[in-house]
């Protein structure tokens, strides 16, 4: 007895192994262009003042390279999955046009998943490789440790002159006025205590009378507390246009691929 042809429709209706090699090049592709972008930026600005490309601008660059990367990379692994994906007999022209866009959508969510591991590797081995160079100067680690991030605000607290200059191995006084520079800037604010005590230090250190210890801890701490807020801001900034990025090349990608599919199966564009 002949036994009856099964329909594609009842069969896997994705091949991964288009998605994968779609998304690998993807991923290579994407970090290939983020290279060559950083290479650009890096040539475009100076330390010198008035020499080289202004923050803003390079900024606005940035942010154009950055989808412009995740539409290229993504555009090509998804036109790539739909033209290697397997062709589909005896299913509906909706259901293969579904399919593809789920071929290139998949094919951006696997590289993505590729290109962020790769990056997150990248900074682990980095940050150990800091650590084992650390460690053969125990002085200079413990000293990077109490500083912190707010290290250049806690040496605007404790700048003496000269001639006041005392000890400089004060780790452990560094370490307890970051502590406190940190929870105040977590609290946005500056509880007298803290304030009386960050005047004493600061007296003692620099030679200073106590109201222009206590006004130097106050301008310090605006101050401080401004770079955060910029930080912040930055980083929100750059958050909602990473997420802009993403989004068009998730788009790119599932349009793409049924470009890609179409072709494959020789049906006009």
């Amino acid at each position: 007895m002949e036994m009856p042809a099964r329909s594609d429709a009842y069969s896997s209706g994705v091949s991964w192994p288009a998605v994968i090699g779609g998304a690998f090049v993807s991923a290579s592709l994407g970090l290939i262009l983020l290279t060559l972008g950083t290479g650009l930026g890096f040539s475009s600005v100076s330390p010198w003042s008035n020499a080289g490309a202004s923050a803003s601008t390079m900024t606005t660059v940035a942010i154009l390279w950055l989808i412009l990367t995740q539409i290229i990379a993504s555009a090509m692994g998804g036109y790539l999955a739909g033209r290697l994906r397997t062709k589909w007999t005896q299913v509906h022209t909706d259901e293969v046009y579904f399919r593809d866009t789920a071929h290139g959508f998949l094919v951006w969510a696997v590289g993505l998943v590729i290109a962020a591991s790769v990056l997150v590797s990248a900074a682990t081995t980095f940050a150990g490789e800091r650590a084992r160079s650390s460690t053969a100067s125990p002085a200079v680690a413990n000293s990077e440790a109490a500083a912190g991030s707010n290290a250049y605000f806690v040496d605007m607290l404790l700048r003496a002159t000269p001639s006041a200059a005392a000890d400089r191995n004060d780790i452990t006084e560094r370490g307890m006025v970051q502590r406190t520079f940190d929870h105040a800037l977590l609290q946005r604010s500056l509880p007298p205590a803290d304030k009386t005590y960050l005047a004493q230090v600061v007296a003692a250190r620099t030679g200073m009378n106590a109201p222009d210890a206590e006004s130097r801890v106050s301008d310090v701490f605006e101050q401080a507390q401004s770079a955060a807020d910029k930080a912040r801001s930055a980083i929100a900034r750059f958050s909602l246009w990473l997420f802009v990025a993403l989004l068009c090349g998730a788009f790119c990608a599932s349009y793409a691929g049924t470009i890609g599919g179409k072709q494959r199966d020789h049906v006009p564009v």
